[in-house]
């Protein structure tokens, strides 16, 4: 476990977690409702990467900004981590898994995929998470609950079905409280996937 500061205008630090040719980079959910990089999840899927040889790097957003600077964030931890690795994707949870998706359609660095846990639709009024989804050119992977009421997940899973993509269904609420291993272990098998 090392500490990172990625390099860019805004204070953005992180964990990096593991070894290895490839790194995911793991984006938390909403700053403003208590997001970090130590969220259960994405420690859970950084112990799932790191058990198959993937480095994860975990990092939390730099000041509050509606989406337009932690977009900037995920992009400026993506080309840190091109810099440092072979190859690199992307993960995220809630609003992290907006932020992966938005940063994927729109960083120059190519990617082995993305995976969005219970991705939001838009962030802000003018962040389009769908739309994005037609713009990434590397494999994508939705994980979501049936029973979440928290995100708005479903035109996601929509657009994400339209391109053929990897879709992990969880009979589960936006928290996924029991699932954490499952989902781990579906996004660890995806980069490890993807990346080959």
């Amino acid at each position: 476990m090392a500490d990172v500061v990625v390099p860019g205008s805004r204070d953005v630090r992180g964990t990096l977690d593991g070894t290895g040719e490839a790194c995911v980079v793991a984006c938390p959910p909403h700053p403003q409702h208590r997001g970090h990089r130590g969220d259960p999840r994405l420690t859970a899927v950084s112990d799932a990467l790191v058990e198959r040889g993937i480095a994860c790097f975990r990092f939390d957003y730099g000041e509050w900004d509606e989406g337009h600077g932690e977009r900037e964030d995920v992009r400026n931890a993506i080309r840190w981590a091109a810099g440092e690795f072979d190859s690199v994707g992307v993960f995220g949870y809630s609003f992290g898994g907006a932020m992966a998706i938005l940063a994927a359609a729109s960083v120059e660095e190519p990617l082995i995929g993305v995976s969005a846990l219970a991705p939001a639709a838009q962030v802000g009024g003018d962040l389009d998470v769908v739309g994005a989804v037609s713009e990434l050119d590397c494999p994508l992977q939705v994980v979501y609950g049936t029973r979440d009421d928290t995100a708005e997940w479903e035109p996601v899973v929509a657009a994400t079905r339209g391109r053929g993509a990897h879709i992990e269904e969880l009979s589960a609420d936006h928290f996924f409280l029991g699932k954490h291993d499952r989902i781990a272990g579906a996004v660890a098998a995806f980069f490890a996937e993807s990346g080959r």
